[in-house]
Order: structure tokens, then sequence, then C-alpha cells
């Protein structure tokens, strides 16, 4: 076996965890290790691109909703 220096940096976030990290902090659940995780994780603008996605799809989510609701 040959021993292999372990790298100290971190591999990046995917998609799929941008997402998750980026929904979780829309309701506030995030905890400060996880918050730590990703700060040296995700990308900055992956995270801005998904948060105005998520924020986008919520407020046509909200307006569906309404419409739904009040029937016209």
């Amino acid at each position: 076996m040959t021993n292999r220096p372990v790298s100290s940096v971190p591999v990046k976030a995917s998609l799929l965890e941008t997402v998750g990290a980026v929904a979780a902090s829309f309701f506030g659940v995030r905890g400060s290790r996880a918050h730590e995780q990703d700060m040296a994780r995700l990308n900055p603008l992956a995270v801005i691109g998904v948060g105005i996605a998520l924020a986008v799809l919520f407020v046509f989510g909200l307006l569906t909703v309404v419409k739904l609701a009040v029937g016209s």
C-alpha cells in the first residue's frame, strides 16, 4: 500500500447539494457546522443562481395558490 497525502482542498458541492443548502437557508434550518462546510464547498455564483431560481419558483407557486383559492 502506498500512503497518499490527504488533500485539504474540499470537494466542490454538486448542484443538488447546492439546491439543498439554499432551500434549507430559505427556512432557516441550517446548523452552524453545516454552514461552515457549505462555505468551503459551495460556489458563490451557483448559490446566487439557485437562490434566484428558487425565489422565482416560490413567487409563482404563491400566485398559483392564490389564483386557485380565488377561483379566477
